[in-house]
């Protein structure tokens, strides 16, 4: 297994430009080490990047590795990009962002990693807001960025790495965290899992390599959480709204904003009273997993709560993006079904008259395995836009078209409509909404440029 050391001076990073790999490449940057990448797209994580100093070729040609030590790429990358074919033939080692996050993560004494189907980057934020406004001086890794950080990463000099720890071709199991957080199990990435069963199993394994010494914080309420909890060598503590949990959030309410707040309780005893500024039911749990996980590491309860309470958001998530003519634009990260639905049921608590949702479904194998969950996602939408599928690392092979999502929806008795081009969605918005509605722009692809379309 390769290590961090002297004798690996430079290191090249393909795709250098995505949230995981810019953290990466900050953080060996940072430590002294040659840092070079390539990627195809100029980006605020690429101008970032090169104004600390680091190179950065906006071409993939095998050149760009003939004088380092190390190569790191993602599992997009194929064999076929001249930058990686060049390294394997000249026997330059090559390793996966999860491997190489892996190796970081072993230089510090703490590590904390947030994984599970849903919620992973808000949880993640929360935790780094925590720590950041400490004297711990943390290391992030964010999957998305954060306002109160200004950024996706923050490297810092203490002893502790907090970073997502992400299901998908098991890359989580590179990590092997002191810390693991699992927030919730379902099925998803169904194009690389065969099943919930198959998810399921590689969630035992990612709990089994915690550590004996190490925590498993674990969602209490989540039966398939507590079906993989006997792989855990270590403590395990639950968080939960029922009265089984550990750490069980109580009283509950929701302000006329649509915001909870609610007490912390530790087996019965109250720890903490949060006020939290992200709306919606989903945002409780997230919210008990950073609290758990910030006072294990040694925050004070109180000053874990207070800060919990200032969070404003990562971005995409819940994220207002201003307002015209007293309609609200709000755009979400949401892509699978239960996401969909857990951001619409906490729009319910937000005043308003009509929801619009614009949909981009996210990869062909996603909305076709679970199209019959899409379909019942938006109830609490009034009008339901769906427009082209994202392809993102997938091609079209016509197994599936926006339309028969449309379709479906429109068969649950939901007003639901496709429509392809941006412009023309814009358009159809200006003419159907009111002062008083809210439109969310919702998806993991490019969806959120037409928020500022229609702003503009």
């Amino acid at each position: 297994m390769l290590e961090l050391n002297p004798f690996n001076k430079k290191y090249h990073l393909i795709g250098i430009g995505g949230v995981g790999v810019s953290a990466i490449a900050e953080i060996l940057h940072n430590r002294g080490y040659q840092v070079s990448g390539s990627d195809l797209k100029h980006s605020t994580l690429t101008d970032n990047l090169e104004q600390k100093g680091i190179k950065i070729y906006f071409t993939h040609e095998a050149s760009h590795v003939d004088d380092v030590d190390v190569v790191v790429y993602t599992t997009a990358v194929g064999a076929d990009n001249p930058e990686l074919a060049r390294a394997i033939e000249r026997g330059i080692p090559c390793i996966t962002r999860a491997d190489m996050l892996g190796i970081i993560m072993r230089e510090f004494k703490q590590s904390l990693a947030i994984s599970g189907s849903h919620g992973k980057t808000t949880t993640t934020s929360m935790v780094s807001v925590v720590l950041s406004q400490s004297d711990l001086d943390p290391t992030l890794l964010i999957g998305g960025e954060v306002k109160e950080i200004g950024s996706n990463a923050r490297v810092g000099h203490g002893d502790i790495i907090v970073t997502e720890a992400c299901e998908y071709k098991e890359s989580f199991l590179s990590f092997k965290p002191k810390i693991s957080v699992v927030l919730n199990i379902e099925a998803d990435h169904l194009d690389y899992f065969r099943d919930l069963n198959h998810i399921k199993d590689s969630f035992r394994r990612y709990i089994s390599d915690t550590p004996a010494d190490g925590v498993l914080i674990l969602n209490g309420d989540d039966p398939n959480c507590l079906e993989v909890a006997d792989a855990a060598k270590c403590r395990v503590i639950t968080f939960g709204l029922s009265d089984t949990c550990e750490y069980q959030a109580t009283d509950i309410e929701f302000t006329s904003s649509g915001f909870p707040r609610f007490n912390i309780s530790h087996k019965g005893k109250i720890l903490a009273a949060l006020h939290l500024e992200v709306p919606g039911r989903h945002n409780i749990y997230n919210a008990l997993a950073a609290f758990i996980g910030s006072t294990y590491v040694g925050i004070p309860a109180e000053e874990a709560a207070l800060a919990l309470s200032r969070f404003k958001g990562a971005v995409r998530r819940f994220d207002h993006l201003g307002e015209r003519d007293g309609v609200k634009i709000i755009d979400d990260y949401a892509h699978h079904p239960s996401e969909v639905k857990a951001t619409l049921n906490a729009a319910k608590n937000v005043p308003h008259n009509k929801i619009f949702c614009v949909f981009q479904p996210h990869t062909y194998t996603r909305t076709h395995e679970l199209l019959n969950d899409f379909s019942t996602a938006f109830d609490q939408a009034d009008v339901v836009i769906i427009t082209d599928i994202y392809a993102a690392r997938e091609k079209d092979t016509g197994l599936i078209h926006s339309r028969d999502l449309a379709e479906m929806i429109r068969t649950s008795g939901k007003e639901a409509f496709y429509i392809s081009s941006f412009e023309e969605i814009a358009s159809y918005l200006k003419d159907h909404t009111a002062s008083g509605d809210l439109v969310f722009t919702m998806g993991a692809g490019n969806i959120n440029e037409l928020g500022k379309l229609i702003l503009e």
